[in-house]
């Protein structure tokens, strides 16, 4: 707790005693026929206040922190009861002294008949005061437990994300490699071109996307210029379309969430002579702060079934649950014929 809500909590719980004492001493209230005309109220509550006070706080500063939250129940519960008995005995004793000595009360009646009326009452408020400490400090100790194990399930959700993140550039280097090695020898132009562009999104996965967050251009951009990489080295074979359109600019998102399933359909596309029968549709867009991205490509039904999305797409899965839940929808249909992504990111 910082030094100023510390001071702040001081003095709120500084008012709430001066306010509660002047409540009692400034009205006509009348207790166990004490009252304020002849000043016998305002001497009973002085310390009677302190006394509740003081159950209160030993609860809040000593017995729930040392012995309740630490499982020492039985201890707990004897020194509580302990403290309220000798405070409550205490208490009644000297509301009897000053009972007689402001002549509330005379030596004639039955003093037993008194005391046990008078301890019945104070201990009903001694019961009040210790149990509101008691919740005060129980809650205190609740909280501060459930913000440590939120500030854990935080760093190892952080810790989590940075180790998927980290998968993604071996991944994405793996892929752009083994690409450039294809095309070498069979087209040298086509591969020193490929190499130029695939240095610049590893660039842009090395630097640019460090941040937890970036501009949705940026990422955007991104997509766009590794759909063309990919486009560069499918050549004739596939048929292409995408479009990728957005409102917002500005609105940020966590980079390299979308690459992965456009990845993926390059990756497990068909291969028929008929380049028309290897289809990819790519449609990115953003209206709302929602990005829609939708991908389908076709499959081979000659082929035997291979598991889509591997590590990339796995990864990605995770990094969505882990950075938007319940603000993500993933859809994803794989048919005989043709395999289909169907994302929705709410990134309001």
């Amino acid at each position: 707790m910082s030094k100023t809500k510390l001071y702040i909590l001081v003095i709120a719980h500084l008012i709430f005693w001066a306010l509660n004492y002047l409540y009692v001493t400034s009205g006509n209230l009348t207790w166990m026929g004490f009252d304020n005309d002849s000043g016998s109220l305002s001497v009973a509550y002085s310390y009677g206040m302190f006394f509740n006070a003081f159950l209160c706080y030993i609860q809040v500063f000593w017995l729930v922190p040392t012995l309740f939250i630490k499982h020492k129940k039985l201890q707990f519960w004897c020194y509580s009861l302990l403290l309220l008995c000798s405070i409550t005995f205490l208490e009644s004793y000297l509301d009897l002294q000053v009972m007689l000595s402001y002549e509330v009360i005379n030596e004639h009646v039955s003093m037993l008949l008194i005391g046990t009326s008078v301890f019945i009452q104070n201990i009903f408020f001694h019961i009040l005061y210790t149990s509101f400490g008691f919740l005060y400090r129980f809650l205190f100790e609740y909280r501060r437990a459930e913000n440590a194990k939120q500030e854990l399930l935080k760093e190892t959700h952080q810790t989590e994300l940075k180790y998927l993140k980290a998968q993604l550039n071996p991944h994405f280097l793996f892929n752009g490699i083994n690409s450039v090695y294809h095309l070498i020898g069979s087209n040298n132009n086509l591969a020193k071109d490929t190499l130029l562009q695939f240095s610049g999104l590893l660039r842009y996965q090395l630097y640019e996307s460090s941040e937890a967050h970036i501009t949705l251009e940026k990422e955007l951009d991104y997509l766009s210029q590794y759909i063309r990489l990919e486009a560069i080295r499918k050549g004739d074979d596939i048929s292409l379309t995408y479009s990728i359109d957005f409102e917002n600019a500005s609105l940020k998102i966590a980079p390299l969430l979308l690459t992965p399933f456009v990845e993926n359909a390059f990756k497990h596309i068909s291969h028929h002579e008929a380049a028309e029968k290897n289809s990819i549709y790519i449609d990115v867009k953003e209206y709302d702060k929602k990005v829609l991205l939708s991908v389908k490509n076709t499959t081979d039904t000659t082929l035997k079934k291979t598991n889509f999305g591997g590590v990339g797409l796995n990864n990605v899965k995770r990094r969505l649950t882990l950075l938007y839940p319940e603000k993500h929808t993933l859809q994803i249909t794989e048919a005989t014929n043709f395999y289909q992504v169907e994302l929705t990111i709410d990134i309001s």
